[in-house]
Formats: C-alpha cells, sequence, structure tokens
C-alpha cells in the first residue's frame, strides 16, 4: 500500500526528544488526559488531551502515530478520541498538519469553535488498496469524526498538488460538526492522489465553510451551515438550511436538492471546558424551520450539564453498573473502546444524555438487544455504534415502546446523532433489525446502518464466500419506523435482505436518503417478496400511511454475486397526495437490474446504463 508523504520541517530527533516522559498504551504514543491540564476527568487510556503549551512537535509526532495505527485499521477494535483545549496550534512558520484514521474523533474543547484554531489541516486522504497506486479510493473511509474548532488552512511543506486545499475524502459513517473554516478550499475528494479517486458520501452540519470542491462525492448532505461556494454534484447532493447553497431549479442538471430551512433539528451535544477550567457537556435545543449555524451569535442556545453529572464509563465495567447510574438520574458517556453488551443498556428518563467519544461501540453478546430507549422527551444518544453479535439479536437499538404510545413533546424530541450500526465487519453479526422506532417525534440526525456483505472478517472472497455472507452475516431489516412525526437528516441505510427502510409512521419526513441494495442475494429466489414481487424496494412507506415528504434520496444496486438478479421498483409508497416524493433517483453502479424509480415510474437502471441515474423530479407528478 502506498500512501502520500506529507513533509514537515521537524525533525525525527526533535520529536523524540519532544515525548520523553509520555505514557505509552498499546504501542502508540499517547498523553494521558490529566498531563494536560492536571483537571480533566479521569477519561481512561484512550483520550489525549493537548494544551496550547504541550509543545507542537510532540502533537504532532503524537497524532501521525495515532494516523499510522488506524489509517488501515478497517475492523480492529481500537477506539481513539484526541481533543484540544481552548487556544492556538500551529503558525505559518510551523503549521499543524494532522491526518485522521478510522475510529478517531478529533474536537476542540471550547465553547464555541473560533476558541480552538488550528493553523494548518485535518485531514483525510485516499485509501490505497491492495493493487496499489492504482486503487486508491475514499469509498471505505468511514468512521471517523471532527467538531468544533477553527482550521486556518496552511499546506506549507507538502507536496505540490496537496498545497491545494484541506482534504476530507471520506464515506459513511464520518460527521463534521461546528467546523469553522474562514479561508481557502476544503475538498470532498482526494484528487492528488493516483487511482479512481471515488468517495461516497457524507455529512456536515453547523459549520461556516469557504469555497468546497463536492467532486467525486456520489451523494452528501450538508445541514445548518454557510458555504462560501459549492462545486458540483455527482448523483444526489442536499442541502437544508444552508446559507449560500446553489439552486436546484435544473434538477436533475446539476441533481442539487435544496431545502430552505430544516424542519427540525438539534445539534450533537459537546464536550467543552469552561473559563474556570471545568468540564461540561453543552447539550443544544431542538429548532425548528431553521437556517445557518447555531453559533454565530454567541453561545449555542441549549443547556450546560457538569462532568459531574455523569457517569463515565470505561470497556470492562459492566452494564449493571451502567444502569445503576442512569436509574440515579446520571448522564452517561461511554469512552473509547468496544464495549462486550449482554444485559440491556435501558435509557428511561427524560432529558437523559449518552455521549460516545471516540467511536465508542456496543457489540451485542448472547442475542441481546444492547440499547433501549423508553418513551421519555429529550432523551439524546450520541456518537454511539451498535453492531450485531455473533448470536441472533431481535434489534441493535429500540427507541420507544410499542404498546404505550405515550404522548411526548415535539419541541423536545429524542434525538439520535451520529448513531452508527453495523451487522458483520470484524466479526459475523445476525440481528432481525437494527433500528426500531416505536415513539413519536424522534430525530434521527445522521446514522449510517450497514449490513457488512462484503469484505466481512471470517469469509472466503468469490461467490461461495458471498453465499455464505448471505445465509451467515444476516440482518433482514435496517430501519423501521412505527413512531408518527419522526424526522431524519441523514439516513443512510445499507445492505439489508428484506426492508432496508420500513416507514409505518404517519407524517415522517426525511432529507437524505442513502441505499445500497444488497450486494450478496444467491439467487433471484433469494431476493423476491412472498407474492413474487421480484426484491425489495430500498426505501418502503406503508400503504396505510396518509402523509410523509422525502427529500433527496437514492437506490443503488450492485447484485455482485449475481449479476441477473432483479428488484422491481427502488422505492415504493401509497398513491396519495399527502405523501410526496422530491428529487429521487436509482443507478447501477455495475450488476443487477431494478426496473423502476418508484411505483412502476421512471426509467431502469441497468449494465446498460451503468453510473447513469435514472430520475423522478417530483412522485407523484404535479
Amino acid at each position: 500500500m502506498s500512501i502520500p508523504h506529507v513533509r514537515t520541517r521537524r525533525s525525527r530527533a526533535i520529536r523524540a526528544a519532544a515525548i520523553a516522559g509520555a505514557l505509552v498504551v498499546g504501542g502508540l504514543v499517547a498523553t494521558p488526559a490529566t498531563a494536560a491540564t492536571g483537571s480533566a476527568p479521569d477519561f481512561g487510556p484512550n483520550v489525549t488531551i493537548f494544551g496550547p503549551d504541550t509543545p507542537l512537535d510532540q502533537i504532532q509526532f503524537e497524532l501521525d502515530a495515532l494516523h499510522a495505527q488506524q489509517v488501515d485499521a478497517e475492523m480492529s477494535g481500537e477506539r481513539r478520541a484526541v481533543y484540544f483545549l481552548p487556544g492556538a496550534y500551529g503558525s505559518a512558520e510551523d503549521p499543524l498538519q494532522v491526518r485522521v484514521g478510522y475510529y478517531t474523533e478529533i474536537a476542540g474543547l471550547g465553547a464555541n469553535p473560533d476558541d480552538v484554531a488550528v493553523h494548518g489541516a485535518v485531514e483525510v486522504y485516499n485509501r490505497c488498496l491492495e493493487g496499489g497506486t492504482g486503487n486508491c479510493l475514499a469509498l471505505v473511509n468511514f468512521w471517523r469524526t471532527l467538531s468544533n474548532l477553527r482550521i486556518d488552512i496552511d499546506k506549507a511543506g507538502q507536496d505540490g498538488c496537496r498545497q491545494s486545499a484541506n482534504f476530507w475524502a471520506v464515506s459513511q459513517a464520518v460527521s463534521l460538526r461546528r467546523l469553522h473554516v474562514p479561508s481557502g478550499t476544503l475538498s470532498l475528494m482526494d484528487y492528488c492522489t493516483a487511482g479512481p479517486q471515488y468517495a461516497s458520501g457524507g455529512f456536515i452540519a453547523d459549520s461556516k465553510l469557504p469555497a468546497v470542491v463536492n467532486g467525486s462525492q456520489q451523494q452528501w448532505l450538508i445541514r445548518n451551515s454557510e458555504v462560501g461556494s459549492w462545486s458540483n454534484a455527482v448523483w444526489n447532493q442536499v442541502f437544508s438550511g444552508v446559507v449560500g447553497a446553489p439552486d436546484d431549479a435544473t434538477f436533475p442538471d446539476p441533481p442539487y436538492t435544496t431545502v430552505d430551512q430544516t424542519p427540525l433539528s438539534r445539534e450533537k451535544p459537546y464536550l467543552f471546558v469552561d473559563d474556570e477550567g471545568d468540564y461540561n457537556v453543552r447539550v443544544p435545543d431542538a429548532q425548528r424551520d431553521s437556517s445557518g449555524v447555531s453559533w454565530d451569535d454567541g453561545e449555542t442556545p441549549g443547556r450546560t450539564i457538569p462532568i459531574d453529572d455523569f457517569f463515565i464509563a470505561k470497556p470492562g465495567d459492566s452494564e449493571a453498573t451502567i444502569n445503576a447510574a442512569l436509574a440515579r438520574g446520571e448522564h452517561l458517556i461511554l469512552t473509547p473502546g468496544v464495549y462486550d453488551i449482554d444485559r440491556t443498556i435501558k435509557v428511561k428518563r427524560a432529558g437523559t444524555v449518552v455521549l460516545g467519544m471516540g467511536h465508542a461501540t456496543l457489540t451485542a453478546s448472547g442475542g441481546v438487544v444492547p440499547m433501549e430507549v423508553k418513551d421519555a422527551a429529550g432523551i439524546v444518544i450520541a456518537g454511539v455504534t451498535i453492531d450485531a453479535g455473533t448470536e441472533l439479536s431481535p434489534v441493535l437499538l429500540r427507541v420507544g415502546d410499542a404498546n404505550v404510545g405515550k404522548k411526548l413533546d415535539p419541541a423536545d424530541p429524542i434525538t439520535l446523532s451520529d448513531v452508527y450500526f453495523r451487522v458483520g465487519g470484524p466479526h459475523i453479526g445476525k440481528t432481525t433489525t437494527a433500528l426500531e422506532i416505536n415513539a413519536d417525534h424522534v430525530l434521527i440526525d445522521h446514522t449510517w446502518v450497514w449490513r457488512g456483505d462484503h469484505g466481512v472478517e471470517g469469509f472466503t472472497e468469490g461467490v461461495n464466500g458471498d453465499t455464505d455472507r448471505w445465509r451467515t452475516n444476516t440482518g433482514h431489516n435496517g430501519v423501521i419506523v412505527n413512531g408518527d412525526d419522526v424526522t431524519a437528516t441523514g439516513l443512510f441505510v445499507e445492505h439489508f435482505q428484506r426492508y432496508n427502510t420500513l416507514w409505518n409512521g404517519e407524517r415522517g419526513r426525511v432529507i437524505l436518503y442513502q441505499n445500497e441494495l444488497p450486494y450478496d442475494p444467491p439467487t433471484q429466489a433469494d431476493w423476491t417478496q412472498p407474492d413474487g414481487t421480484l426484491g425489495y424496494p430500498g426505501y418502503t412507506v406503508a400503504p396505510d400511511v396518509t402523509t410523509h415528504r422525502l427529500d433527496g434520496a437514492g437506490v443503488y444496486v450492485f447484485n455482485q454475486n449475481n449479476p441477473s438478479i432483479v428488484t422491481e421498483n427502488g422505492f415504493v409508497v401509497p398513491e396519495t397526495p399527502g405523501v410526496q416524493l422530491h428529487h429521487i433517483m436509482t443507478v447501477n453502479l455495475s450488476a443487477g437490474t431494478v426496473q423502476h424509480v418508484v411505483n412502476g415510474v421512471g426509467g431502469q437502471a441497468d449494465m446498460t446504463n451503468t453510473g447513469t441515474p435514472q430520475f423522478v423530479v417530483e412522485y407523484p407528478s404535479e
């Protein structure tokens, strides 16, 4: 594998001297959280906190080492979070140049993004897979987070093309939040690395950005932000509440979808240090019909929770201990790591906040439901990944009790922010449904719900391996929404064996939906509904629903295991004026067929038009 070299003006000797006395954790040089401030809580060994007085060479060395450890760690159990105390890091003479690998969170600890200023760059480049520099792409650059800081772009000392932009070449389960990039260029593709340079989508919220190069990104959602400019679109670029968003009047040329105001939003909770040096979590308020950033006029509206009100969990803490803390009324921080869950974590009390650091991961054990959220207003789950285990779980996250029907406060919705699901990957996974929403007034603000049907550990490559995955790595349904008045901004759901998304509730609202149908059905019989319908649509609204709205959506087909597989419709919805789909499409990625976009309407996506989307501008048509 070949990774572009980043040159800096620091010698190895200076760097080695700078880390004298640091703690070595798992072969990686890491500064204990308490070393930077003397007052930080005990977040465990997988959290590093830098202060403005930390030698810059030490910061650069440790972040280089972390990236080297995580750049190829797609299926590893390592989880890391790196935080910066308020202050400035890097300079024109010596810019800080950071690269972010798998399962890594980089964030500022200021009350506002401008409180932490990085002079340099924070980046993700293409990953070069087997075959070397001819196979470098961003299609598998998943699971990483950047938030709550300012980047003054300076690429001095880097090779030629690298000086042209701050690169963020990523795909699913990656979020940029609360960023301020005053000038320069932010590129969402890596055009400097040899190879196809493909990228597969991401999410930005609550950020002020300069010129943005979309490039090869297939789909993207940017919400409640400001942009200086946006370069282009590929298939499905969506803007919601964005100042400077492009006009979408000529859709699908280009395929922009622009929603002037976000109907319901709540920014993700964030850790910050106040003027007295105390750690807190800010929990933003929900907003309706909003646009622009939340911090334009000062502190983001919301409530501040002192860190002492949180139970700070570490891998190895029992579910009984965690549940006891939640029952006492404490909030919960999950520090980075993988938690084996053999007893359901139950979040019951209104207003409870569960905040994961560094892509903290809950893995089901013994067929358990890893987490349940009860019908109580204002509960927030953020920054948590939930994995299926090797024994069948009925569901991975259940929100609300299907038999309760409790009325919740629409002004204070249960909120899921950057909550990701995985069925397979590092091990075989089994679940009936990944995410089940039974409560009313729930907000899903960015999720990736993924069944791993390719490249999964424990299987051989080729047809037999793909067939084994279909039989063994099982996930019937991705998302089932039974509650009413549920909103989703950034709903990415892929590869499930029946319904990727099934919406049973009334008055659902979705802004950006992205789906790939499963790669691996062995035969058409395996991908046929009991009534004889060929395949399952990527997005289904139940027949009795009378009101629903979807803006900006794509269903992709890539039946690599059996290219003869046919799916009748990408979308299926009731034919009623109250159910409206706006700017939707299907596309063939190289194998398989989707006959229609929605309800028998729209062109066929097949191997004769690979890569050419089949669009429907409005359904039903005006």
